[in-house]
């Protein structure tokens, strides 16, 4: 009988996390599906997931968490799934410096820290698989998205090389490259953004009003923007990722990524400031 797999995921209060972690639960995987609030973790214990507090900004938290998982495996771990991540929108000039060291903490830095926890598990065991979610704006960034553009860039950066540093191994090093997803990403956005942007004494401030603020506090329709997919588009990949003998190193999902990634491919950087400009 083959022995059950297990995976650690990250950021499963909602979105992309949440459908992953019930998706991979359905098809016979162990999930430890982690959230940084209690309240979720309780709320997916419901659901009859595994789930327990992991903030990345914790280096304890982190700890703890690797820590409960191979208590309860035996000190395996199959897969782990680095998904969690929020933004601050803004203009560059307009970020304070604790901001990005607050931003990066969450989005590169917890990252990193789990995995190099994970790391020695999966090289006693002989294998593993390491998938970071990234985004399109891991490689094509955006107006107004700096904060985010940047730590994405890292994580890629950071990801390429651990790849590379892997070769040879049993252990696969995964980029998962996602565009607009229907998720809650724009509503989380909301706080921070409030508590770091002094946007009224912004020299922006005019733009700030008629276009980044009633984007940021759009109340949708439940109707999916141009090129948006939901959750289960990204689950379909990280699946891939987790179950092909081969996977690929790099997996993008919707028609942006892929339209981007031909764009920074075939296009001079000046012309892909025209087109991205404009977004």
């Amino acid at each position: 009988m083959t022995a059950q797999k297990s995976i650690l995921i990250t950021g499963c209060s909602s979105g992309i996390g949440y459908d992953a972690a019930h998706t991979l639960h359905k098809r016979g995987w162990r999930v430890f599906a982690t959230c940084r609030a209690e309240a979720d973790c309780e709320r997916l214990r419901g659901e009859g997931l595994e789930s327990f507090l992991l903030d990345y900004v914790d280096e304890a938290s982190i700890k703890t968490t690797v820590q409960e998982c191979l208590g309860r495996t035996g000190g395996t771990l199959d897969a782990l799934y680095n998904n969690g991540a929020y933004a601050i929108p803004a203009a560059v000039e307009d970020y304070p410096r604790d901001a990005l060291r607050a931003i990066f903490e969450a989005n590169f830095f917890g990252y990193f820290d789990l995995i190099n926890q994970v790391i020695p598990v999966m090289r006693r065991q002989g294998h593993g698989r390491i998938i970071n979610c990234s985004s399109v704006l891991g490689f094509a960034a955006l107006r107004y998205r700096g904060a985010y553009n940047a730590t994405k860039f890292a994580m890629e950066g950071m990801t390429d090389t651990l790849r590379l540093e892997m070769r040879g191994t049993r252990i696969h090093i995964i980029l998962v490259e996602p565009g607009p997803i229907t998720t809650l990403f724009r509503k989380n956005a909301q706080a921070p953004f409030e508590k770091w942007i002094d946007w009224k004494n912004s020299a922006r401030h005019v733009e700030y009003e008629e276009v980044m603020l009633p984007r940021l506090y759009a109340e949708t329709d439940g109707e999916p923007s141009a090129g948006e997919l939901p959750s289960a588009a990204v689950t379909k990949k990280l699946i891939h990722a987790l179950e092909h003998p081969n996977p690929n190193p790099r997996y993008f999902v919707t028609w942006p990524t892929h339209f981007s990634g031909v764009l920074k491919r075939l296009l001079s950087t000046r012309m892909q400031d025209r087109i991205f400009g404009r977004m």
